[in-house]
């Protein structure tokens, strides 16, 4: 899942100057602290849970089966929670609408056709929405060359629009040809890159994928999952300027969402290991919520 991926495709243009991206990318250390003052609303807690494949092979720490699935879903559903969309959160922090009162993201990255043939069906079946964050690669060379595995395959751009179709799906991204901890950890920038040079090489994926979505499927991303977590503060800018209104990463923890749409930047997530039993996970992942 995490071969060695290669990224060479025609650049876009030189973004900001290295000063602009450095004072801009400095205020990211600070999105995490931001209150809901000045609309004088308590911010709203929120977990977001992380899975990957969705298969009936023995789980692993990335991989969870269909029974396992069901049973998180299952237990949301009695326990009140909410599944939301990133719409519905970015609506949130731009003062539209309100959120439930217990809500939970549900996130699962890579793009695996099974998040369609046996997700799908089951976020239909308890009333659930989610984002699919797709590796553009992944889906142009290996879906195309090996389609409709549940155990391995990925997500082709048909299947794509049909998860987009099904009203319940939002599509992320997760990199064009990023997805590699050979040489670069993800999209984080190298120790001897300068600003300048990262942003091109990131802008320039980044578009990739965005030019490939609109293409095939008519969609542009508002959501980005870092993969691996790997972050760097200069990705931020290029982020922005690329349309994406939230980010995704690895670290741990609940989210505090309030009216202010930078608090969508580093969202928070707990990977779903499946050597954990859906009683276990959701202990981990309601530890720190509010007694309600």
């Amino acid at each position: 899942m995490y071969g060695s991926i290669r990224l060479c495709r025609k650049m876009f243009g030189v973004l900001a100057a290295a000063a602009v991206i450095f004072i801009i990318a400095a205020a990211f250390l600070g999105i995490r602290t931001v209150s809901a003052e000045n609309s004088g609303e308590k911010p709203v807690p929120l977990s977001v849970i992380m899975y990957h494949s969705v298969c009936g092979r023995p789980p692993s720490a990335y991989s969870v089966t269909p029974q396992q699935l069901e049973a998180d879903l299952k237990w949301l559903s009695d326990n009140e929670f909410t599944a939301v969309s990133a719409q519905q959160l970015i609506e949130y922090t731009h003062g539209q609408g309100q959120l439930p009162s217990r809500p939970v993201l549900i996130t699962f990255d890579d793009g695996f056709y099974n998040n369609l043939s046996l997700a799908l069906p089951l976020l239909e079946k308890y009333d659930m929405c989610a984002v699919v964050s797709i590796v553009g690669r992944y889906t142009n060379d290996y879906a195309a060359a090996d389609p409709h595995a549940d155990s391995y395959s990925y997500l082709t751009w048909q299947d794509i629009s049909q998860l987009v179709a099904s009203g319940r799906i939002e599509i992320g991204s997760h990199t064009y040809d990023m997805h590699s901890d050979s040489g670069r950890q993800g999209c984080s920038k190298l120790s001897g890159e300068t600003s300048e040079e990262y942003a091109y090489l990131l802008q320039n994926d980044i578009g990739l994928l965005r030019t490939e979505l609109h293409r095939n499927c008519g969609i542009v991303p508002a959501v980005f999952a870092y993969p691996f977590g790997a972050l760097s503060r200069e990705s931020l800018p290029v982020l922005r300027d690329s349309g994406i209104l939230m980010t995704l990463t690895c670290r741990e923890g609940v989210n505090l969402i309030t009216r202010t749409p930078d608090c969508l930047y580093g969202i928070f997530r707990y990977n779903r290991s499946g050597l954990l039993s859906t009683e276990e996970y959701m202990s981990l992942i309601t530890k720190e919520l509010p007694v309600s």
